[in-house]
């Protein structure tokens, strides 16, 4: 390890909002911290409740407002859109984008029906 490069490890003085005190070791001089285990509800086995924001009073406030019953809420209309898969939807041609190459003598030209095949010729027989 090298020297002169950690923090000095001294004795702390840790303190809670309950008033409890302890000492033990750390690199800061005073620690103060909100529970501890002289008040914490682990260790004691007493429940302490914080209200914060006056949460309790606004639950206590809409639950007295109904008397104590049920409010039944309707259940929304959901509306299912269909949707056209890819693979089948049209898709957009670009005006830049090449068209399908068209041959353009077979475009002007009707088409016609196939002709017969040709009789195929005799050749005598030659000795």
């Amino acid at each position: 390890m090298k020297n002169d490069i950690h923090p000095s490890y001294n004795l702390c003085e840790v303190t809670c909002v309950c008033g409890n005190a302890f000492q033990t070791r750390s690199v800061r001089p005073v620690i103060k911290v909100e529970t501890c285990n002289a008040c914490h509800p682990f260790y004691t086995g007493k429940q302490k409740i914080l209200d914060t924001a006056g949460r309790i009073e606004k639950f206590n406030t809409k639950f007295a407002a109904t008397d104590g019953k049920m409010v039944v809420v309707k259940a929304k209309k959901v509306v299912v859109k269909s949707v056209t898969p890819k693979h089948t939807a049209k898709r957009k041609v670009l005006s830049s984008a090449p068209g399908k190459k068209v041959d353009e003598k077979a475009a002007k030209a009707p088409k016609a029906a196939p002709a017969a095949a040709p009789a195929a010729e005799k050749k005598p027989e030659s000795k």
